[in-house]
């Protein structure tokens, strides 16, 4: 027996369910929950609370009432969702760094800027603020529609009448289905004047407005770097705006810094910002701060940042920018309900809809004026007619049996209406005095005259706009206060750090297991040639200093690597730690990859056309590429050239195009050609080969050769040497080259090879982190095929040798040790090289 189909039960398209059902969850959420209508800047839930104080008299001229009355007439009456979610949000209307213009006046505890929640909603009390009435002023006299609420019980506006510009006095933030709207809150003045232009010049442009209003003005003040982040999110509806926070910075008696803090970008948590700042110091990301306090009281706002004696204060605010709240950006995304449908509006879109909205309001609210002085003067009329006929209306009153005969007998004799009859018999008597008949008389002139006055404003629309300039003006005149938000212009939009940060020689030190930092120049002073040197730079066991640097704290870093990749940092990027300390692991600064490590440092003060970067390989492969084709390098870096199998890239200069080059290896063999001798080639390209090895030979070094220098070479034992650039002959690229060494096992194989003028420093670093720095100049001058001197002292026992070599500029410093003790120096070690033989 078949079973009969369930009436109640229905076959449905599940995909098609989902998709129609979600599509009214979204739509749902955007129009009645998220989203801001343009009219009078308010989410559904804003209105609600604000109708329900006012519906139940919390105006700002009467007493606090409880916070929990207000939201429980909310939720009962007009919004069926949490009472924490309601009352979250009255909390935040009443929180002067939330709002503007605050539109709920609160007693009690509302939170802080610290992230403080408010008291339970039993403690609190709140009523409307002064400002707040004005968005509902006019709401009885039919200016706006009312709606059903949920449950069909009662009524609730649909749109606020807004006598002032909320959307944008106020702002709002909204995550809806798809889409979300963040808008800044603005100068209520400004604003104002702005709707002032657009109904005076219907054509006016955006710059114009502009002039007006120069951007977003929050509760809690900060600097807004530029115009260019406001100009696109006024012309587009989007746009970014950088926030500072606004400091000073206070010179101590002492000599010390220090920075004040006075105010903080919009919606910045204070308090998780004083810990943010507390942990960087802990952790030496930021250093140079000694001291930080808050100080803020009830009078304001005030951070204190107490700054070392040795610390440049603007360095240290500027990291505090990058790396904390003190600098933010705010995403503008002007979208609101325009109409019931979601719409992205630039700012004359804003003010105008605004605009169109308040000839409305003046409208219905002039209709509904008119209707009622009509009303009245009908009535003013009908006993007016009576009191002309004052004798025949009391003689057909007492004559009549009923009120109704009465009223019947008034209309037919004296053709008058229902209305009019009975206004007639309800009369006082007292009205029939002389004084009472003139003052009916002077009302009902004075009605003719306003209902005059009112067909004459609806048939203008010029008169209408009047009107909304003078309310508007009287709001003004009544809430306007200063700008609090400081627009820095001139410039200052394409602000870079390197701005704030002062223009110094630093040394960049990059250790075998890629540990970097940045010290001063001066951290280290001249020693003469064979000193025992001093500690340079905290390692440990394993590992060794490999590239040092000298450079500004404004140049590009190009980093090169062994897999013939290249990176890019600023001078300053690279965080400053103290002598001994061994720094920061560069994979934290650059995306470099397992197995690669930096195997040239390349400063570069400008990207300029005829400028080239001449690369070359530890199996001998050369390439010139033009220096501008690394200009705009990615994050996660870029190819420099294409390696072999098995091959490394050893060495990176910088040239102009005229130069010869030098290339040295590690059994002592050193060519010289000229650059043009290697074409122009692109970055990705693999090269030529620059010098031929043999089996057990690699590549040491490479150098731009000037006809003045001198090639210096050093070994791995300590021992080094400056030869005249006039003994190595200019031969062509890919030859074997010849000797610039005599290798043996007591100075060992080359290490390094530099091309220098004696006007330089020499910086010699070991496997044991020993760092000496000599001149140059003190350095003999010897043949090719010489061992060289002695120029560190290495402890043989502990197996340490020369890792790397670096050239400085020239210091001229007192030799002293860190602790200031006179360091030993011994007389120079010259070795013979017939002895060796």
């Amino acid at each position: 027996m078949a079973e009969t189909p369930n009436p109640q039960i229905k076959e449905i398209n599940i995909s098609q369910e989902m998709k129609s059902s979600f599509l009214d969850y979204a739509m749902s959420v955007i129009v009645s929950r998220a989203l801001p209508d343009v009219r009078d800047g308010l989410k559904p839930v804003h209105r609600r609370i604000l109708y329900a104080m006012h519906d139940l008299g919390m105006h700002s001229d009467k007493p606090y009432k409880k916070s929990a009355r207000i939201v429980g007439d909310v939720i009962g009456k007009y919004h069926p969702h949490g009472d924490a979610a309601v009352y979250e949000t009255m909390v935040r209307m009443a929180q002067d760094f939330n709002y503007r213009y605050m539109l709920v006046d609160g007693h009690g505890n509302f939170g802080s800027v610290d992230g403080d929640a408010a008291a339970a909603m039993r403690y609190t009390e709140s009523r409307m603020s002064k400002i707040s009435m004005e968005l509902l002023r006019d709401i009885n006299k039919d200016t706006i529609d009312y709606q059903d609420n949920y449950d069909g019980e009662e009524k609730e506006p649909v749109v606020l009448p807004a006598r002032f510009p909320n959307l944008l006095v106020n702002g709002t933030t909204g995550i809806a289905v798809g889409m979300a709207t963040n808008i800044p809150p603005h100068q209520l003045g400004e604003v104002i004047d702005g709707v002032l232009a657009i109904s005076h010049d219907s054509e006016i442009t955006t710059q114009e407005l502009m002039e007006i209003i120069p951007g977003p003005d929050f509760p809690t003040g900060g600097i807004i770097l530029g115009r260019s982040g406001i100009r696109k999110a006024y012309e587009t509806g989007r746009g970014s705006i950088t926030i500072r926070a606004k400091v000073e910075i206070e010179q101590k008696s002492n000599g010390k810094e220090v920075i004040i803090v006075n105010e903080l970008p919009y919606q910045v948590n204070k308090a998780r910002l004083v810990e943010k700042i507390a942990e960087l110091a802990r952790d030496k990301k930021i250093d140079g701060i000694t001291d930080l306090r808050d100080e803020s009281d009830r009078k304001g706002m005030r951070i204190v940042i107490e700054v070392r004696k040795d610390a440049n204060a603007n360095v240290l605010l500027n990291n505090l920018y990058k790396h904390t709240a003190l600098q933010t950006s705010f995403g503008i995304n002007t979208l609101a309900l325009v109409n019931g449908h979601p719409k992205v509006l630039n700012l004359k879109q804003c003010l105008v809809h605004y605009l169109d909205h308040q000839k409305v309001v003046i409208r219905r609210r002039t209709e509904f004026e008119l209707r009622k002085a009509e009303a009245r003067a009908h009535i003013l009329d009908g006993l007016r007619i009576a009191l002309d006929h004052l004798d025949e209306v009391i003689s057909l009153i007492r004559s009549s049996q009923t009120t109704d005969i009465a009223r019947e007998g008034l209309m037919t004799k004296f053709n008058l209406s229902e209305k009019q009859a009975q206004a007639i018999l309800d009369m006082r008597l007292q009205r029939l005095t002389g004084l009472e008949r003139e003052k009916i008389e002077e009302e009902y002139q004075s009605l003719v005259k306003l209902i005059a006055e009112l067909k004459a404003i609806l048939a203008d629309e010029e008169k209408v706009l009047e009107i909304i300039r003078e309310e508007l003006l009287e709001i003004k005149e009544r809430f306007n206060d200063k700008r609090r938000t400081e627009i820095v212009t001139g410039g200052i939009e394409n602000i870079e750090d390197e701005d704030l940060i002062p223009r110094e020689n630093i040394v960049i030190c990059l250790t075998h297991n890629g540990y970097i930092k940045r010290l001063p120049v001066s951290t280290y002073r001249a020693q003469r040639r064979g000193g025992r040197g001093i500690q340079g730079m905290g390692t440990n066991e394993d590992d060794f200093v490999e590239h040092l640097i000298t450079t500004s704290t404004h140049d590009t870093i190009l980093f090169f690597t062994n897999k013939g990749k290249v990176y890019r940092s600023k001078g300053y990027e690279i965080p400053e730690f103290s002598r001994t300390a061994k720094g920061i692991p560069i994979i934290n600064l650059l995306g470099i990859e397992k197995g690669e490590w930096v195997n040239a440092i390349i400063p570069v003060e400008e990207f300029v056309d005829d400028w080239y970067l001449f690369l070359t390989t530890k199996e001998g492969v050369s390439k010139r590429s033009p220096l501008t084709s690394f200009a705009n390098i990615r994050n996660n870096g870029l190819i420099a050239l294409n390696l072999r199998e098995g091959d490394e890239l050893i060495s990176v200069r910088l040239t102009d195009g005229t130069k010869h080059m030098i290339i040295g290896t590690k059994k002592g063999m050193l060519i010289r050609f000229p650059e043009t001798d290697v074409r122009s080639m692109g970055r990705t390209a693999t090269g030529v080969k620059g010098i031929t090895l043999d089996s057990d030979d690699e590549v040491v070094g490479m150098e731009v050769l000037e006809e003045d220098n001198d090639v210096l070479i050093v070994t791995k034992n300590g021992y080094g040497k400056r030869t005249p650039a006039s003994e190595y002959r200019i031969q062509g690229r890919g030859g074997k080259g010849i000797k610039t060494c005599h290798i043996t096992e007591k100075n060992g194989n080359l290490v390094s090879m530099r091309a220098v003028t004696g006007e330089e420093d020499l910086m010699l670093i070991t496997t044991g982190g020993v760092l000496i720095r000599t001149d140059v100049a003190g350095i003999s001058t010897m043949g090719r095929n010489t061992q060289g001197v002695k120029l560190i002292s290495i402890k043989e026992n502990e197996n340490e040798y020369v890792a790397t070599v670096a050239k400085v500029e020239k210091e001229e410093e007192d030799i002293q040790e860190d602790d200031g003790e006179t360091i030993e120096v011994p007389g120079e070690e010259l070795v013979d090289e017939s002895s060796e033989e």
